[in-house]
């Protein structure tokens, strides 16, 4: 069990969906994924429903109001990175050309986050741990593994996050030959970024999600059975693992990948 107390500032630390359709949600990721779901009161947001793996949290979701359905009518993952100081962070990512969506705000004792969308569009949050550090369990089966940037201003997209986070980079090939960017933190992975190819179709930049599964085959003919879509089939890539994407029933769209055997 890949167990977490805390999170480094700057890395990624929690992940979750903001849906049209809650109920369905929970009955689709838990009956996915083996997760149980807890209901927790949210004071005016409502309902903030906890991802449980062995009754540790490992990802969230929640209900989007009339006003988050205007503004982004498709449910969608977001990412959250762990920061010292997230008022700090929020005006630094703004000197640096991002738009704060959100300003720094307590989410009651769990934490402190602002919502920023970076300058090349794609959207995250900067969350400050209070009694909530992020998820418990992370890079095992049925937990969120890696985070990947998918823009069309990669030099653009490094020179922000580098200067908002302090991330390095590694460049090597992704599944299709082209050119694929690792962010650095010292010498560890953090995260990834691909640039958006035309054959994409209408892709909007955006931090694509990855959750890890022991059987990609399995999964996918699981989730179809269950109402979601094979977005991208299977692919696979040596020391990387095999990946597909799915579309969940009420349009979210998240990853997920068989590692390797020997690999975490």
């Amino acid at each position: 069990m890949t167990e977490f107390k805390d999170y480094a500032p700057g890395t990624f630390c929690w992940v979750d969906l903001a849906t049209t359709d809650a109920e369905a949600s929970k009955k689709f990721y838990t009956q996915l994924f083996g997760w149980t779901a807890t209901d927790v009161p949210a004071g005016e947001a409502g309902t903030y429903t906890m991802l449980e793996k062995a009754g540790k949290n490992v990802c969230a979701l929640y209900q989007m109001d009339e006003v988050m359905q205007q503004q982004s009518p498709s449910p969608y993952w977001l990412s959250y990175v762990s920061v010292q100081n997230v008022d700090d962070s929020t005006e630094k990512a703004k000197t640096l050309g991002g738009q704060i969506l959100q300003t720094p705000c307590d989410v009651m004792d769990s934490g402190r986050m602002s919502l920023i969308q970076d300058p090349t569009g794609a959207v995250f949050a900067l969350w400050q741990p209070g009694q909530h550090i992020g998820a418990d369990l992370a890079n095992e089966p049925a937990t969120f593994c890696w985070n990947e940037l998918h823009t069309k201003d990669v030099e653009k997209a490094t020179q922000f996050y580098s200067q908002l986070f302090g991330w390095g980079t590694k460049k090597s090939q992704n599944a299709t030959g082209g050119d694929y960017i690792e962010f650095l933190r010292g010498d560890h992975s953090g995260a990834g970024m691909m640039e958006i190819q035309p054959d994409w179709g209408e892709v909007p930049p955006n931090w694509a999600i990855y959750f890890t599964v022991e059987d990609c085959d399995a999964t996918l003919e699981k989730a179809e059975a269950l109402g979601g879509h094979i977005e991208m089939q299977p692919m696979e890539m040596k020391d990387v693992g095999k990946f597909a994407i799915i579309k969940d029933p009420q349009g979210a769209y998240f990853t997920v990948i068989q590692m390797p055997e020997g690999v975490s």
